[in-house]
């Protein structure tokens, strides 16, 4: 039967006689569970990251946008050509089981004046759903209403970045601004969002009701124009239908024949935003598994050096086998000195890697996650490197034979 006490005092005093090897070959194994947290921390922080952009973002989301001109055989774009109504709004709402909400937008950069501050954003002229399907929500004071659309009322909501930048610390509700020269009475102020996926400032725009826009603030090419219209599915299974229904009752209702291209295109936003979040993913993993190289290197450093622990000490092998030491007892007393070498850099490098990633996280703009996963998987990955790497020069020693062993020089 195997003596663990034993086997573990002999171990501790053979690394304990080689401090400085013993810490030399760790290192590898140190750098590498390091390079993994900190790798796999910025990946999940990045992840983190993109699932709370997705989740500001809306859910569920479809948008549709006009199609293109063509000028002396030039395209000129998605967008150019201005062919969707507040009435294809209705029309979708109405007729498309698969939607639950929509929203028609009007937008333009617009220069925002109060007292001697101004500042230029982007001013949406929105409907109420258009808060539910990007999921705004209103901070202080109060958001664009039915009766505000209705009455082309000049109230405006803020974004928290433009409210920041022409107020400072004076509240603005019931102040007036001017917008592009016209006087607008603030009514609210939105809660923050932070940044987009393309690293956009989300809380740098105005809203205002949709009517004003249309009829006072913008001026349109025809009565009820409007330049995108968000769609909110009524789950993440009805996007597909969804998509298929609006298509057919869009080209029905702009009068398109079989042999004609869309006048307007869907765009899946949900789709777009989870392809963003798994190439995170992939990126997280792809980080680690290249952190997980040193690990191996550090694995490869231990193999050497047991192999030459090994040679160093065939007498005392060899001694240890003629009063009765068995093969396994060789082969388990350098498997776990393998073992204690990898998990003791192992330690070091957990140690390590959450200062570095904390550090990171602290002094930078960086999303940094240290997980509990990234801590355990990384330090088992060094115990297995120890057993892994160890094993051969432990079986070597094993098959010493005592005799030879003992006349070795």
């Amino acid at each position: 039967m195997l003596d663990f006490t034993s086997t573990f005092k002999i171990s501790l005093r053979s690394l304990k006689v080689n401090k400085m090897r013993s810490i030399l070959t760790s290192l590898g194994i140190i750098i590498g569970v390091s390079a993994v947290i900190i790798m796999l921390s910025i990946g999940e922080g990045a992840k983190q990251r993109i699932a709370k952009q997705i989740e500001s973002t809306g859910s569920n989301l479809l948008m549709i946008a006009p199609g293109s001109t063509t000028s002396s055989g030039v395209r000129m774009g998605s967008g150019s050509q201005s062919t969707l109504t507040d009435k294809d709004a209705e029309a979708i709402l109405k007729n498309c089981p698969s939607v639950a909400h929509v929203a028609p937008i009007v937008n333009e950069v617009k220069q925002l004046v109060y007292g001697s501050q101004n500042w230029s954003t982007a001013v949406y002229g929105i409907t109420p759903s258009y808060m539910t399907v990007r999921l705004w929500h209103i901070e202080q004071g109060k958001g664009i209403s039915e009766e505000d659309v209705k009455n082309s009322s000049k109230v405006v909501v803020l974004g928290s970045s433009v409210a920041l930048n022409l107020f400072g610390d004076l509240n603005p509700i019931n102040k007036t601004i001017r917008i592009a020269g016209m006087p607008f009475k603030v009514t609210g102020i939105l809660e923050t969002k932070g940044q987009s996926g393309m690293g956009h400032d989300q809380d740098d725009l105005v809203m205002i009701p949709l009517t004003t826009a249309q009829k006072k603030l913008f001026g349109v090419s025809f009565p009820g124009m409007v330049k995108f219209i968000n769609i909110q599915a009524v789950d993440a299974d009805s996007l597909n239908p969804a998509e298929e229904e609006i298509k057919i009752l869009l080209r029905e209702r702009h009068n398109l024949g079989k042999n004609k291209e869309d006048d307007f295109s869907i765009r899946n936003f949900t789709q777009m935003m989870e392809m963003a979040k798994a190439a995170s993913n992939t990126m997280a993993l792809l980080l680690g598994a290249i952190a997980s190289v040193s690990l191996l290197v550090g694995g490869i450093g231990i193999m050497n050096i047991m192999l030459v622990s090994v040679t160093e000490r065939t007498r005392e092998i060899g001694i240890r086998m003629a009063i009765g030491a068995k093969a396994l007892d060789i082969r388990f007393q350098f498997l776990f000195e393998a073992l204690m070498l990898s998990l003791s850099g192992g330690f070091l490098g957990v140690l390590l890697g959450v200062g570095i990633a904390y550090l990171i996280g602290s002094f930078s703009e960086m999303s940094v996650i240290i997980s509990a996963f990234s801590i355990v998987i990384s330090f088992g990955f060094s115990g297995i490197i120890g057993v892994l790497f160890g094993f051969y020069p432990a079986y070597k020693a094993s098959l010493l034979n005592p005799i030879d062993a003992l006349r070795y020089e």
